[in-house]
């Protein structure tokens, strides 16, 4: 573990309350400002000694290894996708597939170490309000802490195979009658009082594994930096980690150069696009988010900030596309390259095609695009989107017909 401390993203002030999610004096966000001294001496290559995955980056982790709750998260597939960079028109593109997770979802990442840290302070009970995938990584790293947890769910919309999930792994879970952003008020107005330890991604511990996914992509490009990155947006605090993680990694040498960072939101949930095309370091909050992308129907996301910075520091992009976009890109990314992915992971690939129509991406460039969720966290969005099982009789004869033998 490096040392490590609590400091707020928006005055400096460094906070002592390990429970703390935001900071006494301003209100801003926090986050870990690590200790990157000892690193200076190391290159990629003294870490390869462990697998691949989110503690093969156990130094940069803000964490004691004693203290690890794991369960072999990270060590995701990057996958070269020539036939669909051919149809989307970039030569060089690769998917990045955290749906490999063991939930199912990038999520896992930085819940293997919030809730190591909630271990190590000696939390025994942690919640979240959720869309879906964070109750489920919640749950499942709860579980295995041996902890009590609890789950705040925001009232329909919520893809039963992410509920599921939260319900398998023993979670507490409470439909609140409202939208995500009202579950998770309710989520920290009992964290305030102490009752559990929040785990949402206003919580500074969660980026810190999170921040591992790009750890991983330049382990497996061999520190061939990419030229863009590009994420669904909902809450913003998957493309603040990635941006963080690049900080660091520069601050130590190992790369001379950082890619630029692209966020991906539906158009039904576009605070920080709008923010984007108006070239603002702020957002107005969307107050009746809606797509069939649950999983980012967000519109007041807690790290929104972060990711206008993350994206204007970095030269990226934002910008967003329809459901129907989604939908194509997730039934593409399956019909061309076998991968399967929740509809809010196909918004990066959807977010790819667009911004190369737009002339904003290059054919040269290097892409990556990170795909969050598996396709199994919401089974009913693609039945409803997709063809019907054909009906026959058992005749040979019929079958041929309708396969056209």
């Amino acid at each position: 573990m490096a040392p490590h401390e609590i400091v707020c993203w928006e005055c400096g002030r460094t906070v002592k309350d390990m429970y703390a999610d935001t900071c006494p004096s301003c209100g801003g966000l926090l986050m870990i400002k690590m200790d990157l001294e000892p690193l200076m001496e190391m290159r990629p290559e003294d870490l390869h000694g462990t697998p691949i995955g989110v503690w093969r980056y156990a130094p940069f982790m803000p964490v004691e290894t004693a203290n690890i709750v794991s369960i072999r998260e990270g060590g995701t597939p990057l996958y070269p996708c020539s036939v669909l960079g051919a149809e989307i028109g970039v030569n060089d593109l690769f998917v990045k597939y955290d749906g490999a997770n063991p939930t199912g979802s990038f999520k896992d990442r930085g819940m293997t170490v919030g809730v190591s840290h909630a271990s190590e302070i000696g939390a025994k009970i942690v919640g979240c309000a959720s869309t879906g995938n964070t109750s489920a990584s919640l749950a499942a790293y709860a579980a295995k802490a041996g902890m009590r947890c609890v789950v705040f769910l925001p009232s329909g919309k919520v893809a039963a195979g992410k509920l599921a999930q939260a319900i398998f792994f023993g979670a507490k879970v409470i439909s609140v009658d409202g939208n995500f952003d009202e579950a998770l008020a309710v989520a920290r107005e009992l964290s305030e009082e102490r009752a559990l330890y929040l785990l949402n991604s206003i919580n500074p511990y969660r980026p810190e594994g999170q921040k591992t996914v790009l750890f991983e992509i330049m382990d497996q490009l061999a520190y061939d930096v990419p030229d863009r990155i590009i994420l669904p947006v909902g809450n913003a605090g998957n493309i603040s980690a990635v941006h963080k993680a690049l900080i660091e990694l520069k601050e130590i040498g190992w790369i001379d150069k950082v890619p630029m960072l692209t966020g991906i939101q539906a158009e039904g949930a576009m605070p920080i696009v709008r923010a984007f095309n108006s070239k603002l370091a702020d957002f107005v909050p969307e107050e009746h988010p809606e797509t069939v992308a649950t999983a980012i129907r967000i519109g007041n996301p807690i790290s929104g900030r972060k990711a206008l910075r993350a994206i204007y520091e970095t030269g990226g992009h934002s910008v967003s596309v329809t459901d129907e976009e989604i939908l194509a890109a997730q039934k593409i990314l399956g019909r061309r390259e076998g991968i399967g992915v929740e509809p809010a992971s196909a918004a990066s690939v959807a977010g790819a095609r667009k911004l190369r129509e737009m002339g904003i991406i290059d054919r040269d460039e290097r892409v990556v695009c990170i795909c969050t969720g598996n396709a199994l966290k919401d089974p009913d969005t693609i039945i409803s989107s997709s063809e019907p099982p054909v009906k026959c009789s058992k005749d040979l004869s019929s079958i041929k017909s309708i396969l056209d033998l």
